[in-house]
């Protein structure tokens, strides 16, 4: 641990961000040309503030949605906000309480919001031409339900790019039963990823070229440090697996440090975010990813994570140096910090760049930063075994076992089961055009913490360390399976399921009260955050054993794995990656309940 003897511009409170903020933005909008103001539709906007947003409590709350001036690289840009913040305003509720919230639209297109990982009526849930028809410019939708649950979730919005653009926020709801604080402090560590680019543009590139913001290509120099390290015939084969299947083993994040600035509660690392503490004393940390397209590591150098609660539900708590946090999902953390300052050091995924903040016993106090760990190959690891390139052309193996597309999967045995499939199912629609690869061989292990975090030498959560306390809410075994295939075709950046995107797709179908296991398969080189609207998603090991409930389910390159579900929630709801880029490109999903 190193002090920084110069102080830090940070302040967990508004009052001076809003100032150094306003100052900075101001100061750019001044010195931008009248043509790019006007055009822009900057003059006369609020300047958006960030470092630790208000937060609101009760059961009454009033958003408003628009856009404001933001400035985090030295250009000014618009942001997405709610009520003028990034992130948002933390809503604090109660459970047992019913909440209304009147979301206005100040913008000029429809917009919506989500409550993330909260059981709701359907109608209430936020996503626009499913659940609802959005809410229009100008116009206020009232949200209105009782909150059935406690714990860390977040909002954000669920219409076009508007979540990238700064539109998300935390949420807090106590027990109803108040319970002894399991820490003297408590901060919310919003992630997030910021880009000046309009993200369609983003899209376009990718569609293009899906590898324009990929810096990180093998290069003639990483060719003479394989055969140094491994040998003329390692090296070459290694090569020649990566030219035959053209695919690149560093297809880690599709959108990067090349364009992102990485966030936390709104600050780039150059301007970090400061959590205090008193010598001693515990600190819990809510650790939100609220990013569009971003994996982060987490660590704070010096102090033990000691993870209590997953997606807004207690688990059995086990301690930690480091966790990756998947798009979407929500950890909490105790850390007891004794003296100075502590580097909150959150890494992409793919080392493109990193977010930090800090805890520190006063103002001004900062810890050294440490290095990024060098970005990591994709390795058979992450293939494990036989991948058949689709096309029109390509047939189907004779071993192989089909199933029609739409979401059947396996039909009911009539008989509980207790253990997941494991034949692979491949549906005839992954052999086309919008699928570059299948996984015949998948694994299923849920101890692997992922590329660029195995034998760190740190101890890295994984999902196997995961135990929901308590055990899962049905006891009932499931009756029916359904085994849905995460395709992709990186070439032409097609996202999908079972190889069909959802303008093509038809809703999977749920009844109502079934006790259902859904098989997840992924037949791609990316991991994929998987987020089923309206009901709890609870993880299960290869053997059918709970292990933990959650929203959002990442689940890694080549992998197979499974999770069961309730089908209490009548309604129709929605089933997509949570990565922004992919779903727009295909990756989402209807899922009817009746």
């Amino acid at each position: 641990m190193m002090l920084n003897p110069t102080p830090l511009l940070s302040s967990p409170g508004l009052g001076r961000r809003r100032f150094v903020q306003g100052l900075v933005a101001g100061t750019a909008l001044l010195w931008l040309p009248p043509w790019l103001v006007n055009a822009s539709g900057m003059h006369g906007l609020p300047v958006t503030a960030t470092g630790g947003p208000p937060e609101l409590n009760g059961t009454t709350f009033d958003l408003q949605i628009a856009e404001t001036a933001l400035n985090i690289t030295g250009s000014a840009r618009l942001a997405t906000t709610i009520n003028g913040s990034l992130p948002g305003p933390t809503l604090r509720w109660r459970q047992g309480e019913t909440v209304t919230l009147r979301v206005t639209n100040r913008l000029s297109v429809p917009t919506s919001l989500h409550w993330h990982g909260i059981l709701l009526p359907y109608e209430m849930d936020g996503v626009p031409g499913v659940s609802f028809n959005g809410i229009a410019p100008g116009a206020t939708f009232v949200y209105r339900f009782k909150v059935a649950q406690s714990g860390t979730y977040w909002y954000h919005s669920h219409s076009g790019m508007q979540e990238q653009t700064g539109m998300y926020g935390a949420i807090i709801i106590d027990p109803a039963v108040r319970t002894a604080p399991r820490a003297e402090r408590d901060h919310v560590l919003f992630l997030s990823d910021w880009t000046d680019e309009d993200p369609m543009r983003i899209l376009a590139k990718l569609k293009a070229q899906p590898h324009y913001y990929n810096f990180n290509q093998p290069t003639v120099a990483d060719f003479v440090n394989d055969l140094s390290r491994e040998g003329i015939d390692e090296a070459f084969a290694r090569r020649q697996m990566w030219n035959q299947m053209r695919m690149s083993p560093t297809d880690l994040s599709d959108v990067t440090g090349t364009t992102y600035t990485y966030l936390i509660n709104g600050c780039p690392p150059a301007d970090g975010w400061t959590g205090l503490f008193r010598r001693g004393e515990t600190v819990r940390l809510r650790c939100i990813n609220g990013s569009a397209q971003t994996f982060f590591d987490l660590r704070i150098p010096g102090l033990k994570l000691t993870v209590i609660q997953v997606d807004g539900q207690d688990v059995e708590p086990v301690t930690v140096d480091e966790l990756r946090i998947g798009v979407a999902e929500t950890y909490d953390l105790l850390v007891t910090p004794h003296a100075g300052a502590y580097t909150i050091f959150a890494q992409a995924m793919d080392r493109s760049g990193f977010a930090c903040a800090t805890l520190a016993e006063r103002q001004g106090l900062a810890a050294e930063v440490p290095e990024m760990d060098p970005p990591e190959w994709l390795s058979m690891t992450d293939m494990m075994g036989a991948m058949v390139h689709g096309g029109h052309q390509q047939q189907a193996p004779a071993q192989q076992a089909h199933r029609e597309h739409a979401g059947h999967g396996l039909q009911p045995t009539g008989h509980p089961l207790a253990k997941p499939s494991q034949q692979v199912r491949h549906a005839r629609t992954e052999y086309g055009p919008n699928v570059d690869m299948l996984v015949d061989q998948p694994r299923t292990n849920l101890d692997d913490p992922g590329i660029g975090l195995r034998n760190n030498g740190r101890k890295v959560l994984t999902y196997a360390d995961l135990h929901t306390v308590g055990g899962p809410l049905d006891h009932r075994m499931p009756t029916r399976e359904i085994e849905l295939h995460l395709t992709g075709n990186m070439h032409r950046y097609s996202w999908s399921f079972d190889g069909v995107e959802y303008g093509a797709s038809t809703p999977i179908h749920f009844r109502y009260g079934e006790r259902l296991r859904v098989i997840l398969h992924n037949d791609t080189m990316m991991t994929h955050p998987m987020h089923l609207h309206g009901m709890w998603s609870e993880l299960e090991n290869a053997d059918g054993l709970f292990m933990a409930r959650r929203h959002t389910i990442s689940v890694q390159p080549a992998q197979r794995i499974s999770f069961l579900v309730t089908a209490d929630a009548a309604g129709r709801w929605v089933f997509h990656c949570h990565l922004q880029y992919h779903m727009e490109a295909g990756m989402f999903r209807e899922v009817v309940v009746a």
